[in-house]
């Protein structure tokens, strides 16, 4: 028999907002078997943390541990849900916010290199990278960097 499908433990996953330790959540709210307080939803279980603390007087440490967090992780949280509010309690989006590899220094050395030489593509441009920088950039990486730096010199 197939075993139905978790339409939330998908949309938990797919918004970051799934719990790696639900197995930590201590906290009776989360394992009285009321079917609404699910220790697999991060934010959840950050906000029933925050209100413990805030609402029914319950020590950092005490909170922390119970809902399977550190006391620098509730403090984290309750500066998010400060500055955001409830979607601050969301984890940030994993990896890199920017082409971190595209300094100035080698957008400058790209753009050196195309004027020398037009017809090079984005994957001559990666190795010569590689040479010069010792860095290992995508092609794809490179074209979007290229396209972003001679929009920005558009007026």
């Amino acid at each position: 028999m197939a075993k139905p499908i978790d339409e939330k433990l998908i949309a938990l996953r797919e918004h970051h907002a799934l719990n790696p330790r639900p197995e930590a959540v201590t906290a009776e709210i989360f394992t009285a078997g009321d079917s609404f307080f699910d220790p697999r939803d991060l934010v959840q279980v950050k906000y029933e943390m925050l209100r413990q603390v805030h609402q029914e007087g319950r020590s950092v440490t005490q909170a922390a541990v119970a809902f399977g967090f550190s006391r620098p992780a509730f403090y984290q949280a309750q500066k998010a849900l400060q500055k955001k509010g409830l979607p601050g309690l969301l984890p940030e989006r994993p990896g890199p916010r920017r082409a971190h590899k595209l300094t100035p220094e080698v957008m400058d050395f790209l753009e050196q290199t195309l004027a020398a030489d037009a017809s090079l593509g984005a994957t001559k441009l990666t190795r010569l990278v590689k040479e010069r920088f010792g860095l290992l950039v995508h092609p794809r990486t490179i074209e979007r960097g290229l396209a972003r730096r001679q929009k920005k010199t558009k007026p």
